[in-house]
């Protein structure tokens, strides 16, 4: 538990910010939460990647973790590091927005890792509206891999959760709106 409040802590500090802001999903929000301010600290790169990778239990098999490009790559990175020194190595997969448009035009980074039917869990920075993760779910079925569910720093509270679980796939949560923003 000293680890989720020391990361919340962090969070409320580095990340956390009431202002206006358009999020990814189109929609406007009187606040922002930039996970990356805390996950490129030191710190916050180490906490994040032991809760999430202990997250991962709740998934049931997990083969590797998969960030959404740009807020999950650092995830993936630093839970797949936490696997290789707790001695259950995970290859991470960064998972693009758009195909590349040069040279091996991927749409997953890590691909010399996976094999057909792997699980894997997908990481996420903030979940807003579940859009960008179950863009990801599709790039990730599509290359013949399992989706064994969704981690995420935070969720927002608005309607990804629901998104994700209609999908099918069970979303964890480190935090949520709530520890931010008291109801």
């Amino acid at each position: 538990m000293k680890y989720r409040t020391r990361l919340l802590e962090l969070l409320r500090t580095l990340s956390f910010e009431r202002k206006r802001v358009i999020l990814a999903s189109g929609r406007e929000s009187d606040f922002f939460i930039d996970c990356k301010q805390t996950a490129l600290t030191a710190e916050g790169h180490a906490l994040l990647g032991r809760l999430m990778y202990e997250a991962l239990d709740q998934l049931g098999q997990v083969d590797a973790v998969a960030g959404v490009e740009l807020g999950g790559c650092p995830l993936a990175s630093a839970v797949s590091l936490t696997s290789y020194v707790r001695g259950t190595p995970m290859p991470a997969l960064y998972v693009r927005k758009a195909q590349k448009d040069h040279g091996s035009r991927r749409m997953i980074e890590g691909d010399r890792s996976m094999r057909p039917g792997m699980r894997v869990a997908i990481l996420e920075d903030v979940v807003t509206t579940g859009g960008s993760t179950l863009r990801c779910v599709e790039v990730l079925r599509s290359a013949g891999l399992q989706v064994a569910g969704v981690v995420a720093i935070v969720d927002r509270l608005e309607g990804g959760r629901d998104a994700i679980e209609a999908a099918g796939l069970k979303l964890i949560s480190l935090v949520t709106r709530t520890d931010f923003i008291p109801s």
